[in-house]
């Protein structure tokens, strides 16, 4: 059975569309071939505007979804040559070191953009082995109209993450559980599959089934082939194009 349709906002707030699947876009505007032929001449928050405004440039307003990426990419992503066609791009020079900052941060101020038009209020659910956690809180910390409870296995982490989450305090309230990454997601699926608790309480997720999580994160990939092209002049094929992240003594 198909879900009915939804705004941004409500697949936002929402996470999981009423029958437990994923909301995706209805339509995805085609990028125009002057975009690509541009491309090696514009910065990262250019390159993010542009794919931006063809995921949600019907539900936002211009200039606050270029207020809202600019503050999200308020850091770099370099592309470092590994070898002879092989390029490494660096997703960990956000404020927690993970991949994640991008979409956690992006997902932050897009969410307060809907809230604050009509003052409402929703808490944010998250399971997470590490970065999730660690990017969400970072993300959303001091957002108005938002709380977040982070659930994380105890003694599974690293301790830097476990401190990027409980040292923050304000909006942020993380909870060790008992168990896995497993069995923290079973419980945020359970709350979420409760009806009668969804129905007192207006919850939604940051994990990656919510679309603003997920959506953000081409924003690093077509800065990646901007950085190469830049570099190489786009005259050879890329045989891989990495993510990379510091060394996991440093996690």
């Amino acid at each position: 059975r198909r879900a009915a349709e939804a705004s941004l906002k409500e697949a936002v707030v929402r996470g999981l569309a009423p029958d437990r699947g994923l909301y995706m876009p209805g339509r995805i505007e085609r990028l125009p071939e002057s975009f690509f032929r541009e491309m090696p001449g514009l910065s990262f928050v250019q390159i993010a505007c542009r794919v931006a405004e063809a995921f949600f440039g019907e539900d936002v307003d211009a200039d606050a979804l270029q207020r809202i990426v600019t503050d999200t990419l308020s850091f770099d992503a370099p592309v470092v040559r590994v070898e002879d066609r092989v390029w490494s791009l660096e997703l960990f020079h956000g404020p927690t070191l993970a991949f994640k900052d991008v979409g956690g941060r992006f997902m932050a101020r897009m969410l307060s953009y809907f809230l604050g038009r009509g003052g409402d209020r929703v808490t944010v659910l998250v399971a997470t082995s590490g970065d999730t956690g660690s990017a969400v809180a970072h993300g959303f910390h001091n957002v108005p109209g938002v709380e977040v409870v982070v659930l994380y296995p105890e003694g599974k982490i690293s301790r830097l993450q476990e401190c990027q989450m409980t040292t923050l305090g304000g909006n942020i309230h993380p909870l060790r559980v008992a168990g896995t990454f497993d069995d923290c997601q079973r419980l945020v699926k359970g709350l979420f599959a409760d009806a009668k608790f969804r129905a007192g309480h207006r919850v939604s997720s940051a994990n990656s089934i919510n679309l603003l999580r997920w959506i953000p994160q081409a924003f690093y990939y077509f800065y990646g082939y901007c950085l190469w092209r830049q570099q190489t002049g786009g005259g050879r094929p890329v045989v891989c194009l990495l993510y990379t992240s510091p060394s996991p003594r440093d996690r």
